[in-house]
């Protein structure tokens, strides 16, 4: 089992941006704190141009949720803060209930691994209003980034084509918490390991590596290197030959290979860093094959990502692991999921909850009101569409989804079609309900989600855009709710 992940000190109550806390601050002063509010955490598109994304960050969400509590420093430094006029900004009993501050909040979220699209809700907040505003900045911060390198994990695993992925990438990520949250996600992305030794021991992901050129520079010669290397790791021994000249690296590793075969071991792999890979690939496989290393593996780096892995699997290249370090663990090209966490409905004094949008020039910015679940319906094994609805108003026995971005473009899904909802509870009252499974299974069920998942959604260039939608009440719902917030009759 895995250690507990306490890398930080008991409280982070003050990860959240500051207008959250001004925001609390009035709802407490104009009495509005014990009014119920439901947020949805969502994003507009999915990363990299792809056709899907995988949910990731419930684990962390599930661990922020249950140690929030604002601790006597937080208090002194908010009591510190001043106004434009130089007086202190929160009233001192403000302070004093953030300090009794409990988090009697609802959480439903999708479970870790589970592919998701476009504007179906990931996670959702749904308690007194003040707890639901002050979670909105950490849990994007969770879900988003790990969200993005789950998926790029997957998009990379996917494009290796069942040869092994290891995240190599500790050294480019963006601080500490940047390099343990990408390695435990591209983990759960389908990742078979990764070079991060403290995530290795933190989460249980295996941990892979091999030799620095810096370790050859150390030795006058790299026959020498090599030699010291392998009589040190006999067992582990995979050599990176590139420092100097590959294919020479190459010979002088084969020659390093016989001699750990006198000595009862055995040459377990040689890495390439640098040049064309395909073709140093080819050849550095005919000469170990011809001298007899037919199980030694070529494994490959050298700022890797799956466009590239496909061109070089297209070429022909003879690569049986592939180490993929910065354009994982920086999600690159797109730096940021983009998931935005935005209010649904409200209910004032235990009344019926009243529905919420929040408008913009761009339609694609437009919120989408109430409390929203999705239900993704399935034949044979295979996910036929998601319908995303209000279960205020409820799910009808055959829905018709929308397209929010395009009303034309319409689904109906036959009434007993087999299908089950995706948010799953999390949080009651503050109280968790919910038992997160262990890394492994998160990652089987990512798997299993990819699996179920037409081959044409999972494409690279011009995947095939998944059906999912809003069910057309909805739709019609938020048009409604649109039109009169602009002053417009109802069409």
């Amino acid at each position: 089992m895995p250690v507990p992940t306490d890398l930080y000190r008991p409280s982070l109550a003050l990860l959240t941006d500051f207008y959250e806390l001004t925001m609390a601050a009035a709802a407490w002063k104009s009495g509005i704190a014990g009014e119920e509010a439901v947020f949805t955490l969502s994003f507009r598109k999915n990363p990299f141009e792809g056709g899907f994304t995988l949910a990731a960050g419930l684990e962390s969400v599930i661990d922020h949720v249950s140690r929030h509590r604002f601790d006597a420093s937080d208090l002194a430094y908010l009591a510190e803060q001043r106004d434009g006029h130089g007086k202190p900004l929160f009233e001192p009993g403000f302070l004093e209930y953030l300090g009794r501050l409990e988090l009697a909040v609802d959480v439903d979220a999708v479970p870790e691994g589970t592919a998701v699209f476009p504007w179906e809700p990931v996670l959702r907040v749904r308690g007194p209003v003040i707890p639901c505003m002050l979670l909105e900045t950490p849990l994007l911060t969770l879900v988003n980034f790990q969200t993005l390198i789950a998926t790029k994990a997957a998009r990379v695993c996917l494009a290796a084509g069942g040869a092994p992925v290891l995240e190599f990438g500790a050294r480019r990520a963006q601080g500490f918490d940047g390099a343990l949250s990408a390695s435990r996600a591209a983990y759960l992305g389908g990742c078979a390991g990764t070079s991060n030794v403290l995530a290795g021991k933190l989460f249980g992901i295996p941990v892979k590596g091999t030799h620095a050129h810096a370790w050859v520079m150390l030795f006058d010669d790299e026959r020498e290197a090599f030699r010291a290397y392998a009589g040190a790791m006999p067992g582990n021994c995979v050599l990176l030959v590139d420092t100097y000249d590959s294919l020479a690296g190459v010979e002088r590793a084969i020659e390093t290979g016989r001699w750990l075969r006198e000595h009862g071991g055995e040459l377990a792999g040689i890495r390439l860093d640098s040049g064309d890979l395909a073709w140093l690939s080819q050849e550095a496989r005919r000469r170990l094959d011809a001298a007899g290393f037919e199980r030694t593996a070529i494994m490959a780096s050298n700022e890797l990502d799956e466009h590239i892995i496909v061109s070089l699997r297209d070429q022909g290249a003879c690569i049986a692991a592939w180490g993929v370090g910065t354009r994982l663990v920086t999600g690159a090209d797109d730096g940021a999921l983009g998931g935005v966490y935005k209010l649904g409905a409200v209910r004032r004094g235990g009344g019926p909850w009243q529905h919420r949008v929040k408008l913009s020039e761009q339609s694609s910015k437009t919120s989408v009101p109430g409390v929203l679940q999705v239900r993704r319906f399935r034949h044979d094994g295979v996910y036929l569409a998601d319908c995303i609805y209000d279960e205020l108003t409820g799910l009808p026995a055959a829905p018709t989804i929308v397209d929010p971005t395009d009303h034309t473009r319409r689904r109906e899904i036959p009434a007993g079609t087999p299908g089950e909802d995706l948010l799953a509870p999390i949080f009651r009252g503050g109280r968790l309900v919910y038992a997160p499974p262990a890394l492994e299974e998160a990652r089987r069920h990512a798997a299993r989600e990819l699996a179920a998942l037409h081959a044409g959604v999972k494409r690279f260039v011009y995947p095939h855009q998944f059906p999912a939608g809003l069910e057309r009440n909805l739709f019609d719902l938020r048009t409604r709710l649109v039109l009169e917030a602009r002053g417009l009759p109802a069409a």
